[in-house]
């Protein structure tokens, strides 16, 4: 239980609360915690933004309800006042959100059947972007939730997702849950799994959209994407329209997390093991350096569509992105 926002902070930092949409959630509740506590709200906020910098979703809930408490308290002077509007604030992103998901899902399933007709869809998926991620259903995991209730997913594949496993331990668990046939698949597996035809579209999440089009998302949705398009199979981005950051013009601005490499060259410990400095069990030498981004860029180009609430846009570019943000364009596809 996060008591206070720097409690909210080592949570979002460890990967207790994660996931885009839930990252902005969580932010805007973190600021709200903060202004209830009778903390000093514009500290707080930053630490909150500061937490993980590749999802934009974050910053977007934390300065929306830090904007609600401020405007709340320059028109009152009250900070019980403030604290209250800060917290309708974070309340209503949450709202908001659930709505979101079931728009995508609607938006998703019917750019599905448009590029797939007849259904028996076999969707690759990678990491996690079902309601554990959500104030709904989730993004790329409500669009296969809604093929499955309509009958028309034939098998969810789940990239295991290294090398933190949230793809096995959470999409696998959300998956069994809601009863989909699924498989679990190794990441390095995936490209058998094309070459052998088994895939018809892939559908991920996103933590950030720069305006190009550019989709920052886990590690490993880059080369699916690579391989999407080398075996002529759409590749699918879904993510709310918070996701999408007009102040980052492209893939190359996107600011990279570069998580412990502990978690890399470590399993995480069960009872009794020995354990290596990051807590687990160590799977390489002592003193083994390792690479482990967070998240890798895909650029627009490798994009079949990205669906947001808003609707949908194919192909994908910055023009056709901006006017799906402003409202002012549906679903299109050529």
């Amino acid at each position: 239980m996060c008591t206070d926002a720097s409690a909210l902070v080592e949570a979002i930092r460890s990967l207790a609360v994660r996931g885009a949409p839930l990252l902005g959630i969580a932010g805007a509740y973190g600021v709200a915690l903060a202004a209830a506590r009778g903390f000093e709200v514009s500290e707080a906020a930053r630490a909150l933004e500061g937490a993980r910098p590749t999802a934009v979703n974050l910053s977007v809930g934390v300065r929306r309800a830090e904007a609600a408490h401020q405007a709340e308290l320059v028109r009152t002077g009250d900070p019980t006042a403030a604290a209250v509007a800060a917290l309708a604030a974070a309340r209503a992103l949450h709202r908001e959100d659930a709505e979101a998901s079931t728009r995508m899902a609607a938006h998703g399933l019917a750019l599905l059947d448009e590029l797939l007709p007849g259904g028996g869809h076999r969707i690759l998926t990678h990491c996690n972007s079902g309601s554990l991620v959500s104030g709904g259903e989730g993004t790329a995991f409500a669009v296969a939730l809604a093929a499955h209730r309509e009958g028309r997913l034939r098998r969810l594949w789940v990239d295991e997702t290294r090398p933190l496993l949230q793809g096995a331990r959470l999409t696998a668990y959300e998956a069994a849950r809601t009863g989909m046939a699924y498989t679990l698949l190794t990441d390095n597996a995936a490209g058998s799994l094309f070459a052998a035809g088994e895939v018809d579209a892939v559908l991920v999440g996103a933590d950030r959209i720069a305006a190009d089009g550019s989709v920052a998302n886990k590690v490993g949705s880059y080369p699916l994407a690579v391989l999407a398009r080398y075996h002529h199979v759409p590749f699918i981005v879904v993510a709310p329209v918070t996701t999408v950051d007009p102040d980052t013009p492209d893939g190359a601005s996107i600011e990279v997390e570069q998580r412990p490499g502990y978690e890399v060259t470590e399993l995480m410990a069960a009872q009794g093991q020995a354990a290596g400095p990051g807590g687990g069990v160590p799977v390489a030498p002592l003193g083994t350096q390792a690479y482990n981004p967070a998240f890798d860029v895909t650029p627009p180009e490798l994009v079949t569509a990205i669906v947001t609430e808003e609707g949908a846009v194919s192909p994908v570019t910055a023009g056709a992105l901006a006017q799906l943000c402003a409202g002012t364009r549906q679903v299109t596809t050529t």
